[in-house]
């Protein structure tokens, strides 16, 4: 079966005789791991096409559940981003976390249209990366239906005296089920938060990425929410340690 899509390649991996196994995040087939025989070192318009960080349109043969491209042509190649190299790391951060977050086959046109938002902003972005990085992980969360609750307090709906936020728990608690929780011996992944914390959330999760594209969170709401969102995703996303996340930098 002759298949077109457009789509986002996450990662090349090099296999034997010169053959390839590349992982595409399709626009209408989801996530998929494909074949093909074209190198990226080439000029081609199809070699071209076959690098990380690229937008284009594939023609894939797929068989009995395996896939091969056959040919590729570039939509939008954000090479910029390969020009600095705290801007690559975050992009590849977050292509990896985009990897992990996506189950094979699973088709998501939402966070697809996330990840290219992403890398239009981070093309033209000049500074402070993680900003987007995290403003994407935000979004990514929500449209996988896992958004925390930040109105009220998730064990009693008490919308006053909000000072925490429980990572099992998913969302913000008040200091007197905070107490409670503590009492029970099982105070753990549980942060104090500010109003800043919590309308910096609200923000991400209600605009949408473009809309952050010249905002810069300052250092202590960065360093905060880096902690917390890692280990949100790790505890309702089974995302762990990620390769590029030990070179990322703020």
């Amino acid at each position: 079966m002759n298949l077109e899509t457009e789509g986002i390649i996450l990662k090349q991996i090099k296999t034997i005789n010169g053959r390839r196994m590349v992982l595409l995040f399709s626009k209408k087939y989801g996530k998929i791991s494909a074949g093909t025989s074209i190198s990226e070192r080439g000029k081609s318009r199809s070699a071209l096409a076959m690098r990380p960080f690229t937008y284009g349109r594939y023609d894939i043969y797929k068989s009995s559940g395996t896939y091969h491209i056959n040919a590729a042509e570039v939509l939008k190649a954000y090479y910029k981003i390969g020009e600095d190299v705290d801007k690559y790391m975050c992009a590849s951060y977050v292509l990896e976390f985009t990897e992990k977050l996506l189950q094979e086959n699973m088709q998501s046109t939402e966070i697809y249209g996330l990840l290219i938002d992403f890398l239009d902003i981070m093309e033209a972005r000049k500074k402070k990366y993680m900003t987007v990085v995290i403003a994407f992980q935000l979004k990514a969360i929500k449209a996988m239906g896992l958004a925390p609750e930040l109105e009220r307090c998730v064990h009693c709906g008490k919308q006053e005296e909000i000072a925490f936020f429980g990572v099992q728990e998913g969302g913000v608690l008040c200091g007197s089920c905070r107490n409670i929780i503590d009492s029970d011996g099982k105070l753990v992944l549980i942060y104090s938060v500010d109003f800043d914390i919590i309308s910096t959330l609200n923000y991400f999760f209600r605009n949408s990425l473009k809309s952050i594209e010249r905002i810069t969170l300052n250092e202590r709401i960065l360093a905060k929410l880096k902690v917390m969102i890692k280990d949100y995703v790790s505890y309702h996303l089974d995302i762990k340690e990620l390769m590029s996340e030990d070179f990322l930098q703020d």
